[in-house]
């Protein structure tokens, strides 16, 4: 008997803003350019691909193309991605194990 396998597809449990939000902030921990890329592609893919694209007026193509682990969104791209999910983008100081004065 052999075993059948689904491909798992994170999108798929991406269903609530609170679940999305969540799922984004771990990739943005990583520091990891790709995989921040390719989270923020799996999240617009849980909201619909074909409306992220009309919202931002980018093709849906190129979206997932750079919304990818090895894609490479401008800054632009990923700023209007966001937006569309309802995200902020917003910058903080790095928390370091040290305290200097």
């Amino acid at each position: 008997m052999t075993s059948r396998f689904s491909p798992f597809d994170p999108a798929e449990y991406l269903k609530r803003d609170e679940a999305v939000l969540a799922f984004l902030s771990e990739a943005f921990s990583s520091r990891d350019a790709q995989h921040i890329a390719d989270a923020i592609g799996i999240a617009a893919k849980a909201k619909g691909m074909s409306e992220i694209a009309r919202q931002t007026s980018l093709s849906r193509e190129s979206l997932y193309r750079s919304l990818s682990n090895r894609g490479n969104p401008t800054l632009q791209t990923v700023i209007a991605v966001l937006n569309t999910l309802g995200i902020d983008l917003t910058v903080c100081a790095q928390h370091s194990s040290t305290s200097g004065d």
